[in-house]
């Protein structure tokens, strides 16, 4: 050792070991510019854009979906005629109920009620009998009104006939009474001088007085027949205030007639209504199925049970129904849903391999068609695409039933792969695509 520097001995790899290395460096090379090659390639290859959204099966008609029996009135379960599973027909009998209300207990009550109609009916026909009554009594008064105010006015012209005939009178008497006068003056001035006798004098002085005598007479005649003029005029105006007091009080019998009459009537068309409703209440006791298909769920067990009015008795699910797809679509791919779209479907329970990107390389998918677009956002944020069968593709699982979930992928546009990565990357919206028609593609 002694200052010496110690020598490592370094040992020499082998040339064979170079040799495999360069060539499996060259050969990793190669296989990279390969696949970047293919990976390069592979950008350019065709890219179907699409929407994907979940959703179930439903029926493609409201009525044809599953649907809850229901009551229409309250009462109690007394008899069951279905269990979960069975197969009913539309009208078969579900349940049967009893009545629970005080109101309706009366096993009589239709009777009751029909009873109360008639009487109410005699009512109207006696009200209606009282009424013509009336009307024959009016008719009677008015004629006698009409004749004793003929009567009062004869006796009124009557009277005045013979003031008229005393008031002539009494005018002559008056022209007597003024010639008479004149006779008695004249004789009383030429009696003074000789050329009459006293007693022709007396004779005009009495034959005066008779005249004065005759004319108070007239008068007091002429005041009495003014007087009787006026009491036939006032007998003429009793004869109408007496028969128009019978005549209003014929009427107001009338008026309070046709009243109660009215009254009647309206209670009759309301024991009718109640008559009604109550024969149609007890045809709800026998609660029936509204159409085809099984039940699937009953909500009320055993006997005995109080039911309220509109509760669920149980649900059937019908048969044979035309099935179509409810899918809930976001917001923001909503622009991109037309009707008359291509959806493919992956159904739950039925084993696929899906390529949303390519749909022809997909196994197990199920085809369809958009017939419907809600223009309003539903509660979850997302708009509702309602999807039918379609035709024209492979026919969808027989064995497919209400409620399966479902998800759809919505086919739009197609574009490279590499502009569906830089779209994604960069988080646009897919391409807006608009289905052509059916008619254009089978005119070119």
């Amino acid at each position: 050792m002694g200052g010496k520097h110690m020598k490592t001995k370094s040992k020499k790899i082998p040339q064979y070991w170079l040799k495999d290395s360069v060539w499996v460096g060259k050969t990793i090379i190669f296989r990279l510019r390969i696949l970047l090659v293919v990976v390069l390639l592979g950008l350019f290859l065709p890219w179907r854009q699409n929407i994907q959204a979940t959703g179930k099966v439903i029926t493609l008609l409201p009525d044809q979906r599953p649907q809850e029996v229901q009551t229409n009135i309250a009462g109690r379960v007394s008899v069951w005629r279905i269990k979960e599973g069975d197969f009913i027909k539309k009208g078969d009998t579900v349940v049967v109920l009893t009545e629970i209300k005080t109101e309706y207990l009366d096993p009589k009550l239709l009777e009751q009620t029909e009873l109360q109609i008639n009487a109410k009916e005699k009512s109207v026909l006696s009200y209606a009998s009282k009424i013509d009554a009336i009307n024959d009594q009016i008719n009677q008064l008015e004629n006698n009104r009409d004749l004793s105010q003929s009567k009062a006015s004869n006796k009124i012209e009557q009277e005045q006939f013979k003031l008229k005939e005393i008031q002539a009178d009494l005018t002559a008497a008056i022209t007597g009474v003024n010639i008479a006068k004149k006779q008695y003056e004249r004789d009383s001035g030429l009696a003074t001088e000789n050329l009459r006798s006293s007693l022709e004098v007396e004779n005009r002085r009495l034959k005066y007085q008779d005249a004065i005598a005759k004319k108070i007479g007239l008068e007091a005649k002429v005041r009495s027949g003014q007087n009787a003029v006026e009491t036939a005029k006032i007998e003429f105006r009793n004869v109408r205030s007496e028969y128009g007091e019978k005549l209003a009080k014929a009427e107001s019998d009338r008026f309070s007639a046709i009243s109660a009459q009215l009254e009647t009537e309206a209670e009759v068309s309301k024991l009718r209504n109640n008559y009604n409703n109550y024969n149609i209440r007890n045809g709800f006791y026998v609660i029936t199925a509204p159409q085809d298909g099984y039940v699937s769920k009953t909500n009320i067990m055993g006997l005995n049970e109080t039911v309220k009015e509109g509760q669920s008795i149980c649900t059937i699910v019908p048969d044979g129904a035309s099935l179509a797809v409810e899918l809930k679509i976001a917001p923001n791919d909503m622009p991109l849903v037309d009707i008359g779209e291509s959806v493919n479907f992956v159904f739950d329970g039925w084993p696929t391999v899906v390529f949303s990107g390519w749909p022809a390389a997909s196994f197990g998918t199920f085809q369809g068609k958009v017939y419907g677009v809600d223009n309003m956002m539903d509660t979850d944020g997302k708009y509702r695409v309602l999807v039918k069968a379609d035709t024209k593709r492979k026919a969808w699982p027989s064995a497919l039933k209400i409620g399966v979930g479902a998800r759809g992928y919505m086919l739009l546009k197609t574009v490279p792969i590499w502009y569906e990565l830089w779209r994604v990357l960069n988080g646009f919206p897919a391409d807006f695509y608009k289905p052509e028609p059916e008619d254009s593609k089978k005119t070119k």
